[in-house]
């Protein structure tokens, strides 16, 4: 049971850490299933990817551990359900805390992780300190398809290999490409799913050696990554996901479900 005091007659409703194509399968289904819903998601583009229904809230903007509390209050959240990035670490970590302390209920929904593909140059790597510590990337023509967040890291190796950067298309992200040393001529904008045939045409056009992506599956273009790369013969370094231990964990649409109608709806 929940620490927050709702009053009679308040709608209770279950929050949706959103951001993923997972997330935006799971409000369409959470929609069809009448349960109350808040989905969170940091920018208004993303907005759309979620059904507009009246059962259905999206909430646009930037949380952090220190407001987490009064979010969930104000939004009369009696169960949390987790479908954000894999390496958005911080905000997983924020909301376990938060639902362990007021006794909310806590699933995470994730996506599967790719078994390791068959290519010869595969790397799989612990974390992004491992690759830049390392010499993987020395002389190699690189591809950096990890989002723009992680762009500053490679910023010491600019004057060391040919490094491209594949973005979504956003100011952000370019401005943060820019910061990190790459040039106009470096930069990609393209927003997933991504072909296979769009994907070599573009590894041919730069004449990539080296690919560097996450851990992130088939929604995340794992598996498109992971073919081309045998194909072509190109290396393909692999950041596997942080190890974080979450209380509950599924990937199966079916238990969501069955966690937000017993949390929310018999509540």
């Amino acid at each position: 049971m929940t620490t927050f005091n709702y009053e009679s007659g308040t709608v209770r409703r279950v929050w949706l850490i959103g951001g993923t194509a997972e997330s935006a399968v799971l409000a369409k289904a959470i929609a069809h299933s009448q349960i109350h819903c808040v989905v969170s998601v940091t920018t208004e583009a993303a907005r759309l990817l979620y059904p507009n229904v009246a059962t259905l809230q999206v909430w646009v903007g930037h949380l952090n551990f220190t407001n987490f509390d009064e979010f969930l209050y104000q939004q009369q959240i009696t169960a949390v359900l987790d479908a954000s990035h894999p390496y958005a670490v911080e905000i997983s970590q924020g909301a376990i805390a938060v639902c362990q302390k007021l006794q909310i209920p806590y699933l995470r929904y994730e996506r599967p992780v790719l078994e390791e593909g068959e290519g010869r140059g595969n790397i799989y790597l612990d974390s992004f300190n491992t690759l830049i510590c390392g010499n993987y990337l020395e002389n190699q023509r690189v591809l950096l398809t990890v989002g723009y967040r992680q762009l500053h890291l490679f910023q010491p190796w600019q004057g060391k290999a040919a490094l491209f950067a594949r973005l979504l298309p956003s100011g952000t992200a370019l401005e943060a490409a820019f910061k990190a040393g790459f040039t106009p001529d470096r930069i990609i904008c393209l927003r997933p799913p991504i072909s296979i045939d769009l994907e070599k045409a573009l590894w041919r056009q730069w004449n990539i050696s080296l690919v560097v992506t996450k851990s992130s599956g088939k929604a995340g273009g794992e598996d498109v990554k992971q073919k081309v790369a045998a194909e072509l013969g190109v290396s393909l370094v692999v950041i596997n996901r942080p190890e974080i231990t979450y209380p509950q964990q599924t990937s199966d649409l079916a238990v969501a479900l069955e966690f937000c109608c017993k949390h929310v709806l018999c509540t």
